[in-house]
């Protein structure tokens, strides 16, 4: 660096933590490899993580479910209740470079804390717009890694296609499967997660975002 130029703010990183097991759980802990992965990435622009356990988070109330079937809009009603929630949570992603996720999957679906995030967050004529050639996401595009795990088989589409109904189309999944499957299996799975994790990384040649979401 020149004595001319400016320090790099570091990369911001908002990580939403799913499982009830919070730092105990596997899909944290997979998200940490990630987190290693991204600091080297960023070298001496460093990182700045903002850890937020979704199991915290209280569901959207009826207010909020008012405000948005309001037809003058949410403006009209009193921001109060889960509505004012909303808006801090999509400032928060809003001001993030990059989006980390670290969730278990349940029944085939994400679990209920993450679906109250996802509540949240997607917005009509917040965070996207409904138009004539469908919904069109309003949250500029930034890259968001998921690190799942799974005691079998996880299913991908839902958590896609709603991240993109509001902008989100980079989104990069790691996974650890069979965690319910006995030691021996599960040591093996966290070293194969661990191994695309590293692989990933090693092979990324895109540059990280420049901080311009704030």
């Amino acid at each position: 660096m020149t004595s001319s130029e400016q320090p790099r703010a570091p990369l911001r990183i908002l990580r939403l933590i799913a499982s009830p097991n919070g730092q105990a759980s596997e899909s944290f802990k997979l998200s940490q490899h990630i987190l290693l992965g991204l600091a080297v990435q960023a070298g001496r622009r460093g990182i700045q993580v903002t850890d937020f356990d979704l199991n915290d988070l209280a569901p959207v109330d009826a207010g909020y479910a008012q405000a948005l079937a309001n037809p003058e809009g949410p403006e009209a009603v009193a921001q109060d209740g889960t509505l004012n929630r909303s808006d801090e949570l999509i400032g928060q992603l809003q001001a993030c470079d990059l989006l980390l996720i670290a969730t278990p999957m349940h029944n085939y679906s994400v679990p209920a804390p993450l679906k109250a995030w996802i509540d949240h967050v997607v917005r009509v004529g917040i965070t996207f717009l409904s138009t004539a050639a469908g919904k069109v996401g309003t949250v500029v595009d930034r890259p968001v890694y998921v690190a799942v795990a799974s005691g079998g088989y996880i299913s991908r589409p839902y958590l896609s296609a709603v991240l993109a109904t509001i902008g989100l189309k980079q989104v990069n999944y790691f996974t650890l499967e069979g965690t319910a499957r006995g030691a021996e299996f599960l040591q093996a799975a966290r070293a194969a997660a661990q191994a695309e994790v590293q692989g990933f990384f090693a092979a990324s040649s895109k540059p990280l975002p420049q901080g311009q979401h704030a």
